[in-house]
């Protein structure tokens, strides 16, 4: 059963920085798609950013490009997700989430990392 545990959230002020990492165990190697959701309250959840396996290509939201970066640690099945320039709007309950080769869905969910920015 594949596991995902984030870390790194907290408060930071805008334009700041802030990394999050995502550690998968369980079967890490079935995955083909990890990524980055989040929730803001009041918000419906969206995905921030995605990396592919195989060959690697990335996918990031409009709100977040330029900004943020999704990188994936094979060897240590760490994903990475480098968030700089924050701003308030960025203020979420951040998810890891991961697809398994030939699923269409996230099937996989971390319990969420919080992320604060302040002005």
């Amino acid at each position: 059963q594949v596991q995902l545990a984030e870390s790194g959230g907290g408060s930071v002020q805008a334009g700041g920085s802030l990394r999050l990492s995502c550690s998968a165990s369980g079967g890490a190697s079935s995955l083909y798609v990890l990524g980055w959701h989040r929730q803001a309250p009041g918000k419906e959840r969206e995905i921030v950013a995605a990396i592919y396996a195989g060959p690697t290509s990335t996918y990031y939201a409009d709100s977040v490009k330029g900004r943020f970066t999704i990188s994936r640690d094979l060897a240590k099945n760490l994903v990475y997700l480098r968030m700089n320039a924050l701003v308030p709007e960025d203020t979420a309950e951040y998810y890891c989430a991961a697809k398994a080769r030939g699923s269409s869905s996230w099937s996989y969910w971390g319990q969420g990392t919080q992320v604060n920015v302040y002005s």
